[in-house]
């Protein structure tokens, strides 16, 4: 059957417009709270020579990777202010990392975000991971103009009615949910342990 020959009330519809077409808040009084996590990233392009200043600190602005990380952070924890139908949301964990790729000349900008209540934070760790990549670019504009911000995505969710979500490797060279992680890394709702010596 067709998607305009179904009946209309088993079309799926933008949850966040009513029936005569008016913008709304979600009602999430009655779902129940539960643990969530979402995973987003950003890549930003840039050339050799601005890759060297940010690894190294030689920028005039200063340590580019550590205020864009505070960044992210910062703008995650405003989303509902920036975003207009979004919840605000008491987050218990909010990380934001970058890490350099030189050979691929790529600074890849990871937020991962937590929360116990009625909805989800996809939209908060998308949100830290734009202003972390934005950071970037602001911090090292006066040496790169041609700086490319790229490759927002949701990486991954868990929790509530629709459950764990995890983004397919496609084309487009998004690998998912990177499982390359150094141990001992944070990551939002939990620590990532050690694994023992020979496991």
């Amino acid at each position: 059957m067709d998607r305009n020959d179904a009946p209309r009330t088993e079309r799926r519809r933008l949850t966040h417009v009513d029936r005569r077409g008016r913008p709304r808040m979600v009602d999430v009084s009655a779902k129940p709270a539960t643990a969530r996590r979402a995973v987003a990233e950003a890549e930003v392009v840039v050339a050799a020579e601005t890759m060297s200043l940010v690894i190294d600190g030689g920028g005039a602005k200063g340590d580019v990777l550590t205020v864009a990380e505070l960044a992210g952070v910062m703008g995650g924890k405003r989303t509902s202010e920036l975003i207009p139908l979004c919840h605000p949301i008491a987050l218990t964990d909010l990380v934001v990392t970058i890490t350099p790729d030189r050979a691929a000349g790529v600074l890849l900008v990871r937020a991962e975000a937590a929360t116990t209540g009625p909805t989800g934070v996809e939209m908060e760790a998308l949100t830290a991971a734009s202003v972390a990549a934005l950071t970037v670019y602001d911090m090292v504009k006066g040496v790169e103009r041609g700086v490319e911000v790229r490759a927002l995505r949701l990486v991954s969710k868990s929790g509530g009615r629709s459950g764990e979500w995890h983004r397919p490797a496609g084309p487009s060279g998004a690998k998912g949910d990177r499982p390359g992680r150094r141990p001992g890394d944070r990551m939002a709702g939990r620590v990532g342990k050690r694994k023992p010596v020979g496991g």
